[in-house]
């Protein structure tokens, strides 16, 4: 009997599968940077190499100012004040998710920018190169990657690399069920790890950076889909919401969950290895050893992507893991958090100190920061929650501004990153050395500053929530972090440059916008505040 007749035969019996309801208009955001990611792979196919840079760079671009359209159209329909559950209820569309997809949109079109640099790097071949090897999968210093780099070519994969890590990083925050954000959480590391070794100089650092950000994010990811196992366990279900019921005993408790839920094992356990896997993607203590190295060793651009846009994503899915599924269990979860805070602002602030090169310092300076975001979080409030989001929106920014500005210091071995070689900047170049240091002391906290008005907010917020101890620990440690800070001001603008060190390069306009832009949301979220704190504030409510 053929198939067809078997299903005619059964089909007065057989109860049909409803299909998923999709509202695709509502996740257009993410539907438009996965397609143009999607576009990017087919131009990787089908375009002529000498034709794929610029059609990769101006594909990312549209994509990305088109995805950012439909959050402004999705946040004028008044979606950020109202809460919606799409995609059978996987995705959540509110405020929080909608401002912090708007943020991680925004700094992946200054990081593309920072991508489609071609000026600061000589020739490769006669043809202009850019800071990703020329051939990725070539041994490094081997006649495969020196014949590459003679005959000129450019690993133009890194754009669709970003766009799929950009998309993951949207759904993130929007995740209303484990499995979601766990997809999430894989959709954009995967990528993360391959563009970190794609350095042009230093490839040898830049693949032992990629091998242990891939093996500790890989440990990190199985305790996330652990801590998932067990709370499904627990509460019978993945979804934020349903968790957070049977966690308060609204939920109508089953046969079959009565054993689970007698006993708070699975719940405990299960909420500590989902903490330990997203304090693994904040950089927090102590989790954060593979920061410096990562951030070290991976192309410059691409570091200012990780400091910027992961770390929004990921705090977004903290704050949404905690606020709306364990929001019962704070007396639980707020002392363990109190510790990690502590020991992020402690450890990261201390360590920068002994710091010699800059990048390796900005990641000490990111843990940091790591630490005073958690202060926002253990509010458990809404002052606490819009705090949070106005600083990452200020930080990112200030990050990929610092970023951009190690990409111009450079020495005949590429960027020269180590301490000494800033030494008199300020007399070589002083507008570079004057923007550096405004992105230092934004980092520093310094009134007028984006990074003064991020840290009020969120020490506020803590304050108001019980957390004045915390608080104090947070300004001690911003006092130490402001030491190191100003020490590379002095010796930018204070100390003689040494002959024959390194020169300052002209860039193109794709730097120097990513530059500009980050001085001005410096400056503009330092000076008036106001309106994106209000934005930030309409934003903070959770849809469950």
């Amino acid at each position: 009997m053929s198939a067809s007749a078997v299903l005619a035969a059964a089909g007065g019996n057989t109860p049909s599968i409803p299909a998923p309801h999709i509202e695709y208009g509502q996740l257009s955001p993410m539907l438009v940077v996965f397609g143009a990611a999607v576009a990017g792979i087919l131009v990787e196919a089908f375009v002529p190499r000498r034709f794929r840079h610029w059609s990769q760079v101006s594909l990312a671009l549209v994509g990305l100012v088109g995805a950012f359209v439909a959050v402004v159209v999705l946040a004028a329909q008044g979606h950020a004040p109202r809460i919606d559950l799409l995609a059978m209820e996987s995705v959540a569309l509110d405020g929080p998710a909608l401002f912090l997809q708007g943020v991680i949109l925004l700094v992946a079109v200054v990081t593309v920018l920072t991508y489609a640099e071609r000026r600061l790097e000589p020739k490769a071949g006669g043809a202009p190169a850019d800071a990703f090897a020329a051939q990725a999968a070539a041994t490094p210093g081997g006649e495969q990657e020196r014949a590459a780099i003679r005959a000129g070519f450019t690993t133009t994969e890194v754009f669709p690399l970003t766009m799929f890590a950009v998309g993951g990083m949207l759904l993130f925050p929007a995740a209303n069920d484990l499995l979601t954000m766990f997809v999430a959480l894989e959709v954009f590391s995967l990528p993360l790890y391959l563009l970190c070794a794609l350095a042009r100089r230093r490839r040898l650092l830049s693949q032992e950076a990629a091998v242990k950000y891939f093996l500790l994010g890989a440990f990190a990811s199985a305790f996330f889909l652990f801590g998932t196992a067990l709370l499904y366990g627990y509460a019978g279900s993945v979804k934020l919401g349903d968790i957070a019921d049977v966690v308060s005993g609204k939920a109508m408790t089953t046969p079959a969950q009565l054993s689970t839920t007698q006993s708070d094992v699975l719940l405990l356990t299960g909420l500590a290895m989902l903490a330990v896997g997203l304090l693994f993607k904040v950089g927090a203590v102590p989790f954060h050893s593979w920061t410096p190295d990562v951030y070290q060793g991976a192309p410059t651009p691409v570091t200012g992507f990780m400091a910027s846009a992961t770390k929004v994503a990921a705090f977004g899915a903290f704050l949404r893991l905690f606020y709306v599924a364990f929001p019962g269990l704070r007396l639980d979860w707020r002392p363990v958090l109190w510790g990690v805070a502590i020991l992020t602002m402690v450890v990261g602030a201390v360590l920068a100190v002994t710091q010699q090169d800059v990048k390796r310092l900005l990641a000490y300076s990111s843990i940091a920061h790591a630490g005073f975001i958690l202060t926002g979080v253990i509010a458990v409030n809404k002052q606490g929650l819009s705090s949070v989001l106005f600083y990452l929106a200020a930080y990112s920014f200030v990050t990929l501004g610092a970023f951009a500005v190690v990409t111009l210091v450079r020495d005949s071995k590429g960027e020269a990153t180590h301490l000494s070689s800033w030494a008199g900047l300020g007399r070589r170049s002083p507008l570079v050395a004057a923007v550096f240091a405004l992105f230092l002391l934004a980092f520093a906290g310094i009134p007028l500053t984006s990074g003064f008005t991020g840290k009020f907010a969120v020490f506020q917020a803590a304050a108001a929530g019980g957390a004045t101890p915390l608080v104090i620990v947070g300004v001690l440690s911003s006092a130490v972090a402001a030491f190191f800070y100003i020490r590379v001001i002095v010796l930018m603008f204070f100390s003689d440059p040494k002959p024959g060190g390194p020169t300052v390069a002209i860039p193109s306009a794709f730097t120097a916008t990513a530059i500009g832009v980050g001085v001005l949301v410096t400056l503009g979220l330092g000076l008036l505040p106001q309106y994106f704190l209000d934005l930030a504030s309409k934003a903070s409510l959770f849809a469950y």
